[in-house]
């Protein structure tokens, strides 16, 4: 196979119906787009309370794409502060003229997934309760896995399903289990990371000054 052609999965609330568009909610990690991750597992605590949850496992073919990869730094935590609208035009005008940019001429943002461990730590840092150092810590501390995410229609278009499933009402049982131990894991490696760099580094209203 091509390194141009990534096998990558996708979960679905109540499965994909018609032509895959990036249509994603506005408030995601990199904004609006189709998701898709390079685990298995990736999507599937996102989709594990509704009936009927879908997994895809897909290909994507990056051949005639412009794909932009984004480090695991804060450069990739400010980022993910402006799709999730915590960095806004009246708070932090250069930052977010700058990441407003970042989709120009792209098809696919490439990076790190905030996962149920990553967010819970990632709020703390938006919230002031830890600083960049502190948040770039977690990030090297947590296995994050990497996602792909089609921002123009173009990408989408360069995207094949190869097979879809089902989940079924045990599957789904246990992956809201295995989310709250990721949650509650989060929070406590969000805890000990606090305690360890409480003074060290900037936190999130002195970086967007």
């Amino acid at each position: 196979m091509s390194d141009k052609i990534i096998k990558l999965f996708h979960g679905s609330k109540s499965g994909i119906k018609g032509k895959i568009s990036p249509v994603s909610r506005d408030l995601c990690d990199f904004g609006k787009g189709f998701y898709m991750g390079t685990e298995e597992t990736q999507p599937l605590t996102l989709i594990c309370n509704y009936q009927n949850a879908t997994l895809y496992n897909l290909e994507l073919d990056t051949s005639n794409l412009n794909v932009k990869e984004i480090s695991l730094d804060i450069d990739w935590a400010l980022f993910v502060a402006f799709n999730r609208g915590r960095l806004t035009k009246e708070i932090a005008p250069r930052l977010f003229e700058k990441y407003s940019e970042y989709k120009n001429g792209i098809d696919v943002f490439k990076g790190f997934i905030a996962n149920d461990r990553m967010f819970v730590v990632l709020e703390r840092f938006f919230d002031g309760e830890i600083t960049d150092i502190a948040l770039v810590e977690s990030l090297s501390a947590l296995k994050l896995g990497i996602q792909y995410v089609a921002i123009t229609q173009k990408a989408c278009d360069s995207i094949s399903i190869l097979s879809e499933t089902v989940l079924s009402t045990e599957q789904k049982e246990q992956l809201k289990i295995k989310s709250e131990d990721n949650r509650k894991a989060g929070i406590s490696l969000a805890n000990d990371i606090c305690k360890k760099y409480r003074r060290e580094g900037k936190y999130f209203d002195e970086l967007i000054k």
